[in-house]
């Protein structure tokens, strides 16, 4: 039987590099493609690292009932179609989708089964640090992460596990315990 996997964690906390890591040693797992309505940087493809939508044929798709999940950020819209799931599904595809909290909540209550695992930063200082470090926001852009990070912490009480993210190999090792152990 195949496994949904949803990924959650705050912004800066690493969580991408921890499923690339994890991805590369278990090739049998596939990372979910998203849709979004932002437009594509360089070097992505359409299909393979989003479903690239406009902004009006994403609306449809939310008044349709596509989505399994979706939020907007930043004046862009994310979303996960239902109908990409279930075919995953039924193709035996173990799948991890990279989500925000309340996307994954939203999975869990109709698809019960679906595994969430919240990856957590060793302390907000060192989130804060982190995002910082990376010198590509604003200091109010960095404020409202912190604010949305809080709220992200407090929802991973609902999740079926917490990894601390203080060392990327630590972190994909606890991913390997719960993934391929249940």
């Amino acid at each position: 039987m195949s496994k949904l996997i949803v990924i959650s964690g705050s912004s800066g906390v690493g969580k991408g590099t921890v499923i690339k890591s994890f991805l590369e040693k278990h090739p049998e797992f596939k990372l979910s493609v998203s849709c979004t309505t932002r437009a594509p940087r360089e070097g992505e493809i359409d299909g393979i690292n989003y479903f690239f939508l406009t902004k009006d044929e994403f609306e449809t798709c939310i008044d349709n009932n596509e989505f399994i999940e979706w939020a907007e950020f930043s004046g862009n819209y994310y979303g996960t179609k239902k109908e990409f799931i279930a075919k995953s599904v039924q193709n035996g595809d173990n799948m991890i989708l990279e989500i925000d909290t309340k996307g994954a909540l939203n999975v869990k209550k109709l698809i019960p089964e679906s595994e969430l695992i919240f990856i957590a930063p060793p302390s907000l200082e060192e989130l804060e640090s982190r995002l910082r470090g990376r010198h590509t926001e604003t200091e109010e852009a960095i404020q409202k992460r912190l604010a949305s990070i809080k709220l992200e912490i407090d929802n991973s009480k609902y999740f079926n596990h917490i990894i601390i993210n203080d060392t990327i190999e630590h972190a994909v090792s606890e991913l390997e315990k719960i993934i391929l152990h249940n």
